[in-house]
């Protein structure tokens, strides 16, 4: 398994920015395909973004398409999600996962993230 520490959450104004890191260790960071997902209080956790082992496939939620950039730096066992034009409705607590495989569903990932709280007031 890998151990994941996320960072970078906060309180921030909607239209505003905030980027997310995760920092890996344990199993080599390049061979963990990496995600984020979310939950809100009283809902399901949902998935944010994905991006495979050599970041050439990168998969989004609808939601947060062309506002939301997920990258890696394989050098430094991190992977970010860089969070732009926030909208109330993106408040919630964001994970990052590890798994084998790129992949847009929870039940794949088997590490994850204590979890870092985003709050977007309107």
């Amino acid at each position: 398994q890998v151990q994941l520490v996320e960072s970078g959450g906060g309180l921030v104004q909607a239209g505003g920015s905030l980027r997310l890191s995760c920092l890996a260790s344990g199993r080599t960071f390049s061979s963990n395909a990496m995600g984020w997902f979310r939950q809100a209080p009283g809902k399901e956790r949902e998935f944010v973004a994905a991006i495979s082992r050599s970041a050439l496939n990168i998969y989004y939620a609808d939601s947060v398409k062309g506002r939301f950039t997920i990258f890696r730096d394989n050098a430094k066992n991190t992977v970010y999600l860089q969070m732009n034009s926030l909208k109330p409705e993106d408040t919630a607590v964001y994970y990052c996962a590890a798994s084998r495989t790129v992949a847009t569903t929870t039940r794949l990932y088997d590490s994850w993230g204590q979890g870092t709280q985003v709050t977007v007031s309107s």
